[in-house]
């Protein structure tokens, strides 16, 4: 029995041992405890944290150099905007200096005007000067201004009158302008020169010639003259002159013929109507006291006010008229980019 044990116990230790269970174990191992596999992983893990890190600095240094473009694009707005500043800023001194010479015209010829004007009413005795002290030379001065005046109208009345409406009604439309809310000195010289201009040319000759009309067509000496005369005056004549008045301001702006006759229509009834709230109690004066060598002497005087409300009406139309036309090209010009 002894001798049968021990010959089954060499052929068990002499016998290979099964292959799976070997093969099993060192996956066990290999799975749990080998190097190279925990290098891998080491490895593995190191890669990622170096890719995390590569990625972070990648993504700071983009952030970075999307701050200097941004940086840079803000760098060239500021310059654009800096030249776009200068630009302007040239524009405005141009202006400014523009401005300043056009006051200083203007100062010298309202300067040169009222000094020729005062010299030659001051100085219309200054041939009896002699011995005369300043309060006798004040004295006297309107006096002969008058005497003087009247004989222009004996020599030569249609000047005369022509010279003291083309004065007035330049003098009414700068008083107009400055009405509006221009500064004393920054009036538009050219349209006081067409409103003096139609006021010397038309105004003072055909005055003239229309009072001595109507003494003709009303030879009479009734106490219902006057005020028939004044209805004639506030009907016919303010009719006519109203559109003389505003023909000649759009002949000499070169506005069409159209243009003109489009504005008589807007301004004829209501320049018509506006006239009767001033001129029929001024004319009660013109036609039952002042004598007809006169009248106009005393209608321009009235004219001042009078000439102020034309002139500011006159423009006022042909300033909307103006920017109405160019709105309307402007629209056009949008529609058919717009096409």
């Amino acid at each position: 029995m002894k001798m049968a044990v021990l010959k089954n116990t060499v052929h068990l230790l002499s016998s290979p041992l099964p292959i799976k269970s070997i093969s099993k174990k060192p996956k066990k191992i290999t799975f749990f405890s080998s190097p190279s596999s925990s290098s891998q992983l080491l490895a593995n893990h190191n890669f990622s944290s170096d890719a995390n890190i590569s990625a972070s600095k990648s993504s700071s240094k983009s952030v970075w150099h999307i701050k200097a473009v941004t940086e840079e694009d803000r760098d060239l707005v500021r310059v654009e905007s800096s030249d776009e500043d200068d630009e302007e800023k040239g524009i405005n001194g141009g202006r400014k200096i523009n401005d300043n010479n056009e006051r200083v015209f203007n100062a010298a010829i309202v300067l040169g005007a009222g000094t020729l004007a005062i010299t030659r009413l001051l100085t219309i005795d200054h041939d009896y000067w002699h011995g005369w002290t300043l309060f006798e030379v004040l004295r006297y001065a309107p006096e002969h201004n008058w005497i003087a005046y009247e004989d222009a109208l004996k020599s030569n009345p249609v000047l005369a009158k022509m010279v003291i409406s083309g004065i007035v009604y330049a003098l009414g439309d700068w008083i107009a302008q400055c009405y509006e809310g221009k500064p004393l000195l920054e009036f538009d010289r050219k349209r006081v020169f067409r409103s003096g201009l139609v006021g010397f040319s038309l105004h003072g000759s055909l005055s003239h010639y229309y009072y001595q009309f109507c003494e003709a067509l009303f030879p009479f000496s009734g106490w219902w003259v006057v005020p028939a005369k004044v209805v004639f005056d506030q009907t016919v004549w303010a009719a006519v002159w109203n559109s003389i008045y505003y023909a000649g301001l759009g002949f000499l702006r070169f506005e069409s013929s159209s243009a003109i006759f489009d504005e008589l229509k807007a301004t004829f009834w209501p320049m018509l109507t506006a006239g009767w709230k001033l001129w029929p109690f001024a004319h009660l004066i013109t036609y039952g006291v002042i004598p007809v060598e006169q009248r106009l002497l005393w209608v321009d005087c009235i004219e001042l006010i009078w000439v102020t409300i034309l002139s500011r009406y006159s423009n006022e139309k042909s300033e909307a008229r103006i920017s109405g036309s160019s709105s309307a090209e402007a629209s056009k010009s949008e529609d058919s980019e717009a096409k």
